[in-house]
């Protein structure tokens, strides 16, 4: 017998006291951006919906509840970097969350330092250990089911050049672990890590 469950019809509402939706799908890896605006101003943001898309080549992408900054500042310009979230950075990947004026710098709102990437002219955010210079590839005004355009856009952007912290390659093997990958999961405030406790291998089977 399949174990009692619970149904809703999302267009209906779900009846529970926190959408479970974001809470399911997950944890998820955090999309921190750094973008600059065509006026040369700098913004970091991070979008919880967010993950990787394509391998060759590399394309990563997020989604945006509302045309905020980041979406407006890679429309205009093409160019974007994202930044990993750790655990110690996590306090001010959460600073960068705040609502404030376009003019107002994120990186100086959360202390953090910006550097100059290879590729694109957005700066890196020099204190997380893996960062993706990225350019736009699409930029998609999200719709549903009957065709009704929704306020949130997908961008997506091909990954140009990688930085990774040379104390994070182990015998040249990403160490996943080793980073404390910080993600999100559902709730208004629930967030992971990602340690050794966690880890176990499973190959593909040959075929």
């Amino acid at each position: 017998m399949p174990e009692s469950s619970y149904f809703y019809e999302p267009r209906l509402g779900h009846g529970l006291p926190h959408d479970p939706f974001n809470a399911i799908v997950g944890p998820r890896p955090i999309g921190w951006i750094s973008t600059r605006s065509a006026q040369g101003g700098l913004n970091a943001a991070p979008y919880s919906f967010f993950n990787a898309f394509n391998y060759t080549p590399p394309i990563v992408g997020f989604a945006s509840i509302g045309y905020k900054d980041s979406v407006r500042n890679i429309e205009q310009t093409g160019e974007f970097v994202w930044n990993l979230v750790t655990r110690p950075l996590a306090e001010a990947m959460n600073q960068t969350c705040a609502a404030v004026l376009p003019e107002v710098s994120e990186f100086d709102l959360a202390g953090l330092t910006p550097v100059a990437s290879r590729l694109v002219a957005p700066p890196r955010i020099a204190e997380s250990p893996v960062s993706f210079e990225c350019k736009l590839t699409q930029l998609v005004q999200l719709q549903d089911i009957c065709g009704h355009k929704l306020p949130t856009w997908l961008v997506l952007g091909e990954v140009v050049a990688v930085h990774i912290a040379q104390r994070l390659l182990i015998d040249g093997m990403y160490d996943t672990a080793r980073a404390d990958h910080v993600l999100r999961g559902g709730g208004p405030a629930d967030y992971f890590t990602v340690g050794p406790e966690q880890l176990f291998r499973m190959y593909r089977p040959r075929g």
